[in-house]
C-alpha cells in the first residue's frame, strides 16, 4: 500500500467552512471495492458508518449527527447499504486507530466509515474521517473538515462527496442545493413562492413572499444567483436573485411573453423565449450589455431553450414540424436540426452537466414521462412513467434527474398533489423528496465550492 499526503491548503466560503486533505492511499488492482453505476442494476454495497467519536458529550452528539446524514446521503444513492448501527461490535473510541477489520466482516460490511470530531481553541469544529476497505484491510482515502459548528451539515456532505467519489470514480453531488417553486392554497387561487433547500431536504427556506407568482428557477453556473420567471402587475418578467444578498432584480423589460430563462455555462448569457403577436422565438440576452438576440425566427411556437456544458449548443422544442419535438441548434441560432422521432410530444429539454445526454419531458398515450436521448437523437430511454412528470433538472455529476410528480385529482376534486422525485439514469431508484407543502419545477445546483 502506498500513501500520498497533500500539504495544507485552506478555502473559505464566505468565511464559513475550510477543508485540509490528509491522506488519500491508493488501493491495489485485486481490491473487491468496485462500483459500476453504469449498471442497470446495481447491489447495493454494504457499508458501516460508525458514529465519529468525540472528546465530549456535544461533539459525541455532533459525531452521530454527522454520521446518520452521512448514512443517508448514501443509501439516497441506491449504491450504497448502510449497516444497522446497532449491529456494531467496536465502539467509535474503538476506530481511532486501526479497526479490528474481523469484527466488520462478521457484518457482511465491505466498506467502513470511521472519524473524530473536535472544538478547536478558536471555537471552530474539525472533523476527521476515514474510508476502510474491510476485505483488503486497507485505508482508501481520508479528510480533515474544518468549519463552523452550526455547518456540521455540509461536513456530511463532503464526506459523503468523497466516500461516493472513491468508490465509483465519479463526483458526488451531496453537498449541492434544490431551488423550486412551493405552491399552497386553492387550485383558483393558487401561491407560488421561490424556496432553496439542501438536496436532503434540511435547511428550507423562502426566497419570496408569495405576493407575486413565480415560475422556473434556474440557478446561475456561479450558484450564486438564480433566474426565475415572476409576474408582477400582471406583467411577465425575468428576474436575477442573489441568494447571499437577498438583492433581486429585473434583467430587462420584454415585450409580450417570457417563458423559462437559463444561464450559459460561463453566467454570463441568459438564454429564454419571448412570444410576440403569439409567436413565441428563442432569445439570448447578454447580461452584461443587457442586449438581447433573437436566435430563432419561425411561425412555429420554439421554448424552452437550454445551452449544452460547453456553450457551442442549444437546444429547445419546437411545433415546427407539425408536433412539439427537440431541435438542437448553434449557439449562434445556425444550423437547425431535430433529434426526437418518437412517438409523442417532447418538452422541456435539459441538458446534462456531462455533454453526453438531454433529458426531456414526453407525453404519450395521455401518460407523461422523464427520459434521456443523446446529442444526436439516439439512444432514447424513458425513465420514468406517471399521471403527470415533469420539469427534469440534473445533478451536477450527471448520474441522477429530479423533476415533480402530479397525483390525478378525484372526482370529488381531491388529489392533485405535487412533489418533488428523483431517479437514477437506471430509472431504478426513484425517491421522493419531503417538503413542507407542493412542490413544482426544481432547479439542481452545481456543486457547492
Amino acid at each position: 500500500m502506498t500513501e500520498k499526503r497533500f500539504s495544507g491548503v485552506t478555502r473559505a466560503l464566505g468565511g464559513l467552512i475550510a477543508f485540509l486533505a490528509v491522506a488519500v492511499s491508493a488501493i491495489p488492482a485485486h481490491a473487491v471495492l468496485e462500483i459500476d453505476i453504469t449498471q442497470g442494476n446495481v447491489d447495493p454495497l454494504p457499508i458501516a458508518v460508525s458514529d465519529f467519536h468525540g472528546d465530549s458529550d456535544t461533539m459525541r452528539q455532533t459525531g452521530q449527527e454527522i454520521a446518520g446524514v452521512i448514512r443517508a446521503d448514501l443509501e439516497r444513492s441506491g449504491l450504497f447499504r448502510p449497516i444497522d448501527p446497532r449491529a456494531f461490535i467496536q465502539k467509535p473510541a474503538d476506530l481511532v486507530n486501526i479497526p479490528r477489520f474481523g469484527d466488520w466482516r462478521i457484518l457482511d460490511a465491505q466498506a467502513l466509515v470511521s472519524g473524530q470530531t473536535s472544538l478547536l481553541p478558536d471555537g471552530r469544529l474539525q472533523a476527521n474521517f476515514r474510508l476502510w476497505d474491510v476485505f483488503a484491510e486497507q485505508h482508501m482515502v481520508g479528510l480533515r473538515i474544518t468549519t463552523t459548528p452550526d455547518n456540521w451539515r455540509r461536513i456530511a456532505h463532503k464526506i459523503a462527496d468523497a466516500i461516493y467519489k472513491r468508490m465509483t470514480g465519479e463526483e458526488g453531488y451531496f453537498d449541492t442545493r434544490i431551488v423550486y417553486i412551493a405552491e399552497s392554497g386553492p387550485g383558483d387561487r393558487r401561491v407560488k413562492r421561490l424556496a432553496i433547500m439542501d438536496q436532503d431536504g434540511a435547511n428550507h427556506r423562502f426566497l419570496t413572499n408569495g405576493s407575486s407568482l413565480v415560475l422556473t428557477p434556474r440557478f446561475s453556473p456561479t450558484q450564486q444567483e438564480i433566474t426565475y420567471l415572476s409576474y408582477f402587475n400582471d406583467k411577465p418578467r425575468v428576474y436575477l436573485y442573489n441568494i447571499d444578498t437577498g438583492q433581486q432584480e429585473v434583467l430587462g423589460e420584454f415585450p409580450g411573453m417570457t417563458f423559462a430563462p437559463r444561464f450559459s455555462p460561463t453566467g454570463n448569457r441568459v438564454a429564454m423565449s419571448l412570444a410576440t403577436n403569439g409567436n413565441s422565438d428563442v432569445y439570448v440576452l447578454d447580461l452584461r450589455t443587457r442586449v438581447s438576440k433573437r436566435l430563432t425566427d419561425h411561425p412555429a411556437i420554439d421554448t424552452s431553450p437550454c445551452f449544452s456544458p460547453d456553450g457551442r449548443s442549444i437546444v429547445f422544442n419546437s411545433d415546427r414540424g407539425g408536433t412539439q419535438q427537440l431541435y438542437v441548434m448553434d449557439a449562434d441560432g445556425g444550423n437547425v436540426r431535430r433529434i426526437s422521432f418518437g412517438e409523442g410530444r417532447y418538452a422541456t429539454p435539459v441538458w446534462s452537466p456531462r455533454g453526453d445526454l438531454i433529458a426531456f419531458t414526453k407525453i404519450w398515450k395521455g401518460k407523461f414521462y422523464i427520459g434521456v436521448v443523446r446529442p444526436d437523437g439516439s439512444g432514447e430511454r424513458l425513465l420514468t412513467e406517471s399521471y403527470l412528470d415533469e420539469g427534469p433538472t440534473w445533478a451536477p455529476n450527471g448520474r441522477v434527474l429530479m423533476f415533480f410528480r402530479q397525483t390525478p385529482f378525484t372526482a370529488g376534486g381531491k388529489g392533485g398533489d405535487a412533489r418533488l422525485w428523483s431517479v437514477d439514469l437506471t430509472g431504478h431508484n426513484e425517491r421522493m423528496m419531503v417538503t413542507p407543502m407542493d412542490a413544482s419545477d426544481p432547479a439542481w445546483s452545481p456543486r457547492s465550492p
